[in-house]
């Protein structure tokens, strides 16, 4: 009886080390086309700079475009507020 409770839980050991890898693998390959993605994202911006645009307003505009509209005039009207508080506003 001993050897089929050693065969189970080697066949359990063999399985859970088999998903790991799967989750791993997985991963590796994410992680492969986020690089990728990264270096495409990149040659945009750099084209946008060819083309005479200010890269880092782009990336600003991206920035403010994923907010939330809620959100954005929160922010928006306490950079007011605190550019007020010093003077700059």
């Amino acid at each position: 009886m001993a050897d089929g409770s050693a065969a189970s839980v080697e066949g359990a050991t063999t399985i859970a080390a088999d998903r790991l890898r799967s989750f791993i693998e997985r991963v590796e390959r994410l992680e492969e086309d986020k690089a990728a993605v990264m270096n495409d994202i990149k040659e945009v911006y750099a084209e946008a700079k060819g083309d005479g645009y200010d890269v880092k307003t782009l990336r600003q505009v991206v920035k403010i475009r994923k907010m939330d509209r809620a959100d954005r005039q929160e922010q928006e009207a306490m950079l007011d507020l605190y550019l007020a508080a010093l003077g700059e506003a």
